[in-house]
């Protein structure tokens, strides 16, 4: 899942690691016996605080065993990181214990004093677990706004909120099931778990070879070959896995060397994998653990969120495909030779229950609308499955490495949804989240474009300094509805947020899809994050497509509708995507010159009039371009637009460009 640490776990040995492992199986058997109603604890009520407080006991308390303070990653344990743990599990034991008086006495606003001093420790534990996985950023946001109820009073105007005192706002973010234990902790202890245990059972077993042997199979040979492979192989590991840094690593392994090989300087083969990677947690049916807290802050079915989500992805990744063509076209890079690369029959052989799991999965989810048992099926499957090839074969090493991967994702995941939970908390208390919307839309003068553009550059500044799941939840409570009350889609305008908010995977100084494959590529970091940017540029403009034009997330319209939408964001998109690199197909590579820069820039006007929901202006863009490119046809036919290649990158052979 998105915000997956890319080498920053501490390697837990001995008795730390028997812990971890005891931990994790101990929070995998509460989700289990909670969600499939088996009745474990015999006359002890498993309330739903209860159980999201014994989660935050197993999982908050390993991060401080998993992720060190520091940049020091040495296996050994300090003495202040058990204290931590052990002040983790014990505080949120407490409420776990204490979870049918909780209710009673309506904790959330007077709760006892002993209550209020371990929800101190609770919430300065949650600060701190949120530093160490999500960073220094969000932890300090996340401490501005849980204290937002202690001077909100005190704030001007369209900020200003319902005043609480220090313990007063205490009480209601540890005790209420609106802050701690809201949308993101109640998402995750429904929902998420089994999509966990199911990704992190395809990375064990495997998975990711498979699909990038099928892709190399299918698309090795042709132009870029070994890129696209990319962008096919991380699209389908990307649905099933719903992560981004495991997408990459799992396929990276593979796709970026052979990059490498056949011409893309290591920067670029970074780029190409780590957006490639990030669409799987746009691409259903998994996605990625927003995704699932998007489906709960609309209150509707996640499988509706997941169709509404289909197309959207197969454009970003058509777009992507275009750009890595025409970026291959223009300087000439080639695929593998056949006989380098593996067989598409013994390749299918070898990974066909992959395939199995994955129609079980889209069954239960599609058919029987099972969300939440679907991924735990899937699973079963899938283990029992992985028994019949050897190399596949579940072994005692495996089996811990399986664990161990699975409670990686759960710790750091379950940190930081409860963390994010205190700013929903702040926000929520104070009633400042009406006022809010309602100055947002007067600010903005009602214009609609005006509000969709504030919530893109908003989501732009969130996502260069938080995680995918706190930028989008901040957006989603802020600015979602003011850009609901003014009419728009509400699916379409969540999506639209989620993919800004996704851009944090691709965008300094977080970027860690890009940071994990870099690491892979032997890449400069910040230039491999400059390069994602510029591949994932068709990504910046991918959600205005459908967020004026809903239909292309299935809401509303018609058939006919539906099908000119599609064709217009194809074309628009992939005008978008040869103009960013400079190249036309049946043309070749434009000039660097004023000359060509102009053409660039009005075919990627043109593409991006095509996103407006007005029918002129789908009229104007095609106009455009088509004037401009085939005015470019003729110049080039007769001499005036000389095709003079670029600067090659370093280590790449230039032949001439490709047609």
């Amino acid at each position: 899942m998105a915000g997956e640490g890319v080498e920053r776990h501490r390697p837990l040995g001995g008795a730390w690691l028997a812990v971890f492992v005891l931990l994790t199986l101990a929070g995998l058997w509460l989700a289990i016996n909670q969600l499939f109603n088996l009745r474990f604890f015999v006359g002890f009520v498993l309330l739903e605080n209860r159980y999201l407080y014994l989660l935050l006991a197993t999982f908050l308390s390993c991060t401080f065993l998993l992720f060190p303070a520091g940049k020091q990653t040495g296996a050994k344990v300090p003495w202040y990181d058990a204290v931590l743990f052990l002040a983790a599990f014990g505080s949120s034991a407490y409420f776990a214990w204490n979870g049918e008086r909780m209710v009673r006495e309506a904790w959330e606003f007077q709760a006892p004093a002993p209550a209020v001093g371990v929800g101190v420790i609770l919430w300065l534990l949650l600060l701190e677990g949120a530093r160490r996985t999500g960073g220094l950023a969000l932890a300090l946001i996340l401490l501005v706004f849980s204290l937002y109820p202690v001077y909100a009073g005190r704030l001007p105007g369209p900020i200003a909120g319902f005043s609480l005192s220090f313990f007063d706002t205490i009480r209601y973010q540890t005790a209420s099931v609106e802050a701690v234990l809201g949308i993101p902790m109640r998402v995750f202890g429904n929902l998420l778990v089994g999509f966990i245990l199911f990704g992190a059972a395809l990375h064990v077993t495997g998975a990711g070879r498979f699909f990038t042997n099928m892709s190399m199979a299918l698309l090795g040979t042709v132009r870029g070959g070994t890129a696209k492979v990319a962008v096919v192989a991380s699209g389908l590991f990307g649905t099933m896995s719903g992560s981004s840094v495991s997408n990459v690593l799992a396929t990276g392994v593979v796709t970026i060397p052979a990059m490498k090989r056949t011409g893309f300087r290591p920067e670029d083969a970074a780029a190409v994998e780590a957006n490639a990677s990030s669409g799987g947690v746009l691409t259903p049916p998994v996605m990625g653990a927003v995704a699932f807290v998007m489906a709960s802050v609309l209150a509707t079915p996640y499988v509706y969120v997941a169709a509404a989500a289909a197309v959207p992805a197969a454009l970003f990744y058509l777009s992507l495909f275009l750009q890595i063509d025409a970026y291959a076209a223009k300087y000439g890079i080639r695929g593998l030779p056949r006989e380098e690369l593996p067989s598409l029959r013994k390749s299918f052989r070898e990974g066909w229950f992959y395939v199995l799991a994955f129609g079980l999965l889209l069954f239960l989810l599609v058919y029987l609308r099972q969300e939440a048992l679907a991924p735990f099926y899937a699973t079963g499957l899938l283990l029992v499955l992985a028994m019949v090839r050897r190399d596949t074969r579940w072994t005692a090493s495996r089996a811990l490495g399986f664990v161990v991967s699975t409670g990686q994702i759960l710790v750091e995941l379950v940190t930081v949804l409860a963390a994010v939970g205190l700013l929903i908390g702040g926000l929520t208390v104070t009633g400042v989240i009406g006022t809010f919307t309602s100055d947002v839309v007067r600010i903005a003068g009602g214009n609609v474009t005006a509000l969709v553009v504030l919530t893109a550059v908003a989501c732009f500044i969130l996502g260069t300094g938080l995680t995918i799941t706190a930028s989008y939840i901040f957006l989603a409570i802020m600015m979602a509805p003011a850009l609901i009350q003014q009419g728009m889609n509400p699916m379409a305008v969540h999506l639209f947020i989620l993919y800004w908010a996704v851009l944090s995977e691709i965008t300094p100084p977080v970027a860690l899809s890009v940071v994990a494959a870099s690491g892979l590529a032997g890449a400069p970091v910040m230039r491999s994050m400059m390069e994602a940017m510029r591949f994932g540029a068709v990504k910046y403009a991918l959600p205005f497509f459908f967020v004026y034009n809903p239909a292309l997330v299935l809401q509303g319209g018609t058939p006919v509708l539906f099908l000119e939408v599609v064709v217009a964001a194809v074309v628009g998109l992939a005008l978008v995507a040869y103009a960013l690199q400079g190249y036309l197909p049946w043309i070749g590579t434009l000039n660097n010159n004023p000359l060509g820069y102009a053409i660039r820039s009005v075919l990627t006007g043109a593409g991006l009039l095509l996103a407006l929901p007005e029918r002129w202006t789908t009229l104007i863009g095609l106009a455009v371009a088509s004037v401009v490119y085939g005015g470019g046809a003729l110049l080039w036919r007769t001499g005036w637009l000389p095709l003079v290649q670029p600067e090659a990158p370093a280590g790449v052979k230039m032949p001439n460009p490709g047609r």
